[in-house]
């Protein structure tokens, strides 16, 4: 019988670096012929001087189960009759270099043992989906001129069992648990830090060796698509962290695979990332960038997900990105540009998209690179969407200081607007600004316990107000104290306290006013989604600002109060004249805050202030902001 799964064209387009679906034919693959049932192995090792498959079902007998190399592929591959779903397994391979051998996992596994054990399992992705709505429908949740209120989480920590060793909840335990309340919260997706396969907790994923395998910690692949398919029902978007940047150098991974730096760039100068001790991916080989492709490509085949964010771009950019002089090997033309790095990224996006152009691709991607977020035939590298960091560091800056030396700081608020349409920028609230000793978000709030919860709020406000998608990390949502902490549950117990539970019912409401009016999402992406009223009110650290959709009639107004100090009788220029209903107040009693306002409407009048033809006189509370719309979509100016 024929074993081999891979064609003469799959062999071609490998070597080429342009097969996006290896996953269907490298790695191991049940067979279910009737006459001789068992498993067909792949894996590529062109230095391999033999590879065997080695596993539970013969004993780990490295001369059982020996692959044939397939041509001048540089594949192994081979047969063996009667092992299935479950059996245990890695690679024996023995180099042609320097008598190397080691015993590693298959890089194109869909399973693993749990950690700390490290040997792949045989497994198959078959499974029922329920979503077909959410599937045929979901270029409109994912669209560009529609809101993204992203839930990033961490699964492992989101909520765990405390009765029962503090144990972390499955992926079938967390699907209700989660769609019920990011569906509450009022958020339209999540994102996850990395769920690929990963030998050390601590990295939270980012540290990936199964770039095909979702963590066995929590489940099966089946319990993961359940996961998905799940929040799939309930209307929620799935977006995945993954990491193309660099791999852990474990002897069961990728490094040094067949006695040679396979995956890796062999010159430590290229091949080891220095902030992370990890291995740099080799994006000039062919083999390596097909391997990369396919497995973006199979989370969003496999796995229905919605999208990808694409961790530390910027460390793949740039040649010399965290070395010193003499550390690094200028490119060709003697820049510090990865030139490799940048034709995958734009091959990579074109993929994607071209294959599923109801997802999104985010860039972290922490300089000024250029045109990240555009098209790869305008020259871009494609990408949907990318963070902006700039924004996340200038503001975070601002929020720390002292309300009384604010003014002095008025430019971390206003310099985004500047660039702000560059890119198709998310705003991140990350994982990354609450750990390693950086505190929570609400421990970098000054003034005492009360101040602190109203500059949490005016921060959500402001991020809320800004164009851009939003994203927001677990935990932050209700003002968590401590910094996050990957071994422990979130503090769920702080919602009983009303300061808590008021930053909650915030951040829902936020969410809920950023679904309903256009005017705070449709143009996003556009400098017609926004206009300053008066960005230049130092004095008294307040801003101001218009938020606009495609319906000229319908904008929502933001007034923002960075001060302790209640400005009354606060004049504000308005595009409309009537009354203008306050649909959102940070100072609301219900939020914590002290019930400062403006009675739930204003007037405006005929007067000429900052360029608009009508006035608005607010009350505008201390630490805090207020939304306002007109009361009628036939106001006329």
């Amino acid at each position: 019988m024929t074993t081999s799964l891979l064609t003469a064209d799959d062999l071609h387009y490998f070597n080429e670096g342009t097969h996006a679906h290896l996953h269907q034919k490298m790695g191991a693959h049940i067979q279910d012929n009737p006459k001789q049932p068992g498993t067909s192995f792949a894996v590529w090792a062109p230095d391999a001087r033999s590879v065997s498959v080695i596993g539970d079902f013969n004993r780990w007998d490295t001369s059982a189960n020996p692959l044939s190399p397939r041509e001048q592929s540089g594949i192994w591959e081979g047969f063996v009759p009667a092992v299935g779903r479950g059996a245990v397994y890695k690679y024996r391979v023995r180099s042609r270099v320097r008598n190397y051998q080691a015993d590693k996992a298959d890089p194109f596994a869909f399973f693993a043992e749990v950690p700390p054990k490290t040997a792949s399992v045989i497994w198959d992705l078959a499974y029922e989906w329920h979503d077909q709505d959410w599937m045929t429908g979901r270029a409109k949740p994912n669209g560009r001129e529609v809101p993204w209120a992203v839930y990033e989480m961490h699964l492992g920590s989101w909520r765990r069992v405390l009765e029962e060793e503090n144990r972390w909840l499955t992926y079938r335990e967390l699907a209700p648990l989660l769609a019920a309340y990011v569906k509450r919260m009022g958020f339209t997706h999540v994102e996850l830090l990395p769920v690929m396969e990963h030998p050390l907790y601590g990295s939270w994923g980012y540290q990936t060796t199964g770039y095909f395998a979702p963590t066995s910690r929590y489940g099966t692949p089946q319990d993961f698509m359940f996961l998905v398919d799940h929040l799939h029902q309930n209307g929620i978007g799935v977006i995945l962290d993954w990491v193309p940047s660099h791999f852990p150098t474990d002897e069961h991974g990728l490094q040094y695979f067949d006695g040679t730096h396979l995956f890796e760039h062999a010159d430590p100068r290229l091949g080891l990332h220095p902030d992370w001790g990890s291995s740099i991916f080799n994006y000039g080989r062919n083999e390596v960038r097909s391997f990369l492709l396919s497995s973006a490509l199979f989370w969003l085949d496999n796995y229905h997900v919605d999208g990808l964010r694409v961790d530390a771009v910027a460390s793949m950019l740039y040649l010399d990105y965290s070395r010193k002089p003499g550390e690094w090997i200028p490119n060709k033309f003697g820049g510090r540009e990865n030139l490799d790095a940048v034709e995958f990224l734009r091959q990579l996006n074109t993929a994607a998209y071209g294959e599923h152009g109801d997802i999104q691709t985010v860039a972290e991607e922490s300089t000024a690179w250029p045109m990240v977020s555009k098209p790869t035939y305008l020259g871009g590298l494609g990408f949907g969407m990318k963070w902006d960091m700039g924004w996340m560091h200038d503001t975070l800056h601002y929020m720390s200081q002292d309300p009384v030396y604010r003014k002095f700081h008025h430019n971390n608020l206003t310099f985004r607007m500047l660039y702000a349409f560059s890119e198709s920028y998310m705003l991140p609230l990350s994982h990354d600004e609450v750990v390693h000793g950086k505190g929570s978000l609400l421990g970098k709030m000054p003034g005492d316990t009360w101040q602190k919860f109203a500059n949490l709020r005016l921060l959500f406000a402001y991020m809320y107000a800004q164009p851009g998608k939003k994203l927001l990390f677990m935990g932050d949502e209700f003002g968590q104290w401590r910094e996050w902490n990957h071994d422990a549950s979130l503090d769920w117990s702080l919602l009983e306290l009303p300061f808590h539970d008021g930053v909650s019912r915030w951040v829902a409401d936020l969410n809920r006013v950023y679904r309903e009016q256009k005017a705070m999402h449709e143009l996003d992406f556009d400098p017609a989604g926004f206009r300053w009223i008066d960005a230049n009110d130092t004095e008294q650290s307040v801003i101001s600002l218009i938020r606009q959709g495609r319906t000229p009639d319908q904008p929502v107004l933001g007034a923002f109060n960075f001060t302790p100090v209640p400005r009354y009788n606060y004049l504000l220029g308005a595009p409309l004249g009537g009354t203008w209903k306050e649909i959102l107040n940070s100072d609301a009693g219900v939020y914590g805050g002290s019930g400062l306002g403006n009675f739930g409407e204003v007037r405006a009048a005929p007067i000429s202030r900052h360029g608009y033809p009508h006035a608005l006189t607010l009350t505008l509370p201390p630490l805090g902001a207020i939304f306002l719309k007109p009361a009628s979509r036939r106001a006329k100016a």
